[in-house]
């Protein structure tokens, strides 16, 4: 292990032992607690049990801070969780890498809650769990067969072939007047239908962002979102997908609109506004599509040189949607503004304060949040308290008050 550890006296007050920023793995969960050097002593930085984020880093780095921090008691500590870091950053050779990258986009994330047990499917079950994806359970549209309990414990994110979403959709469309479905179970049911037909919207107009038949089906799910959480704003935390064990698009996009809807009503928008919110922070990642796979799907840290590639996603998304005459103007702003900071410090276009739009204030708090809270191959998640914690620390990019708004939305979620 290339990390140096010596023992530094403060003063006579406290021993530290110091190490180099750059060492601390994105996505890493701190086993101790992290200070920095400032003018008048040690300052605490990082709790125990912090998830060091990209938002981290990109912090320690602005401020150029390049040591940290911690307690010369947990100088051991220290050297194990480095020594760790450094081999779990090999335990993939690049060959399974791109083999996971490949078989994660032939498949398609599903809602675990959709599938009750007993219940026949005719598509068949995969389950992605790290780097591996196994068959959970084998049929063919024409032999349907019944779910078994068992197989929904699997730890691990729900998958099925891409090939198969028209049998799911049409599943999903039964499910809900089954008469095998118990009538406890309807009310849930019907949201989570809800959740899924609104993923596979988003799917469907990443792949043709010009059907205007999509389009107005997406406005149409936005406007029964908006009603289930009129008549009951808890019903967030079931519109949220928070369980998976990596991220995607689709799922990322559902909770982004899910959470922007969830403010606009908080700050008392009208329903006619909430809706081009709606619809702008669902889309304000379409972009991707014309971003290079490997770069979306590179297991760690972009290069400078990608990460300029991956930032024309903003720009790219709104040259896919202006000129569809059934995506509203204000709309746009959602998808051009979403990684925009009130310091001027974001981007595309570095705008500052009253620059940037109100659906852009609030999409990009939603979309920092959830990818502060969404796992990735070699990144644990942040607890929705710790994520909010980071983005709190940040409160000169965010709008205070919207975020205040935002934070009481969230104050069920552990």
């Amino acid at each position: 292990m290339g990390t140096t550890i010596k023992i530094v006296d403060d003063d006579g007050d406290k021993n530290y032992v110091p190490f180099k920023a750059d060492s601390l793995p994105v996505g890493s969960i701190l086993p101790f607690d992290v200070s920095v050097k400032g003018k008048d002593g040690m300052k605490p930085l990082y709790g125990k049990g912090t998830v060091f984020s990209n938002l981290a880093r990109e912090y320690l780095s602005g401020k150029g801070i390049s040591e940290l921090y911690v307690d010369k008691d947990k100088a051991s500590i220290l050297g194990q969780f480095l020594l760790r870091a450094e081999r779990r950053s090999s335990l993939y050779d690049e060959k399974t890498l791109k083999d996971y990258s490949y078989q994660k986009e032939q498949h398609y994330q599903i809602e675990r809650a959709a599938l009750i047990s007993g219940m026949g499917v005719n598509f068949s079950i995969f389950l992605l769990n790290k780097a591996e994806i196994r068959t959970l359970l084998l049929t063919t549209e024409e032999s349907p067969v019944a779910i078994e309990a068992g197989i929904l414990s699997s730890e691990g994110d729900i998958v099925i072939l891409k090939k198969d979403i028209p049998l799911y959709r049409e599943f999903l469309s039964g499910l809900a007047t089954s008469k095998d479905l118990p009538e406890k179970d309807k009310s849930k049911i019907e949201i989570v239908a809800l959740k899924e037909n609104t993923k596979m919207i988003i799917k469907d107009i990443f792949d043709n962002p010009m059907s205007r038949d999509k389009l107005r089906a997406s406005q149409g799910l936005i406007v029964k979102i908006i009603e289930c959480l009129s008549k009951n704003k808890e019903l967030i935390y079931d519109l949220l997908s928070l369980k998976s064990h990596d991220h995607y698009t689709y799922t990322h996009s559902l909770n982004v609109g899910v959470l922007s809807i969830g403010v606009g009503l908080a700050v008392g928008l009208k329903n006619d506004d909430i809706e081009k919110l709606g619809i702008g922070a669902l889309f304000h990642d379409i972009g991707k599509t014309a971003i290079p796979s490997e770069i979306l799907n590179k297991m760690g840290r972009l290069d400078m040189t990608e990460f300029e590639v991956y930032k024309k996603h903003v720009t790219e998304g709104e040259k896919i949607l202006h000129d569809n005459r059934d995506i509203p103007v204000e709309a746009l702003d959602a998808i051009l503004q979403h990684h925009e900071k009130l310091t001027g410090k974001g981007y595309p276009m570095q705008l500052h304060d009253s620059e940037i739009k109100l659906s852009g204030r609030i999409t990009a708090i939603a979309d920092c949040y959830d990818s502060l809270t969404t796992p990735r191959l070699f990144k644990a998640s942040n607890t929705p308290y710790s994520a909010l914690s980071i983005i709190s620390k940040e409160k000169n990019d965010y709008d205070p008050e919207l975020l205040k708004e935002f934070i009481k939305m969230l104050a069920k979620i552990k």
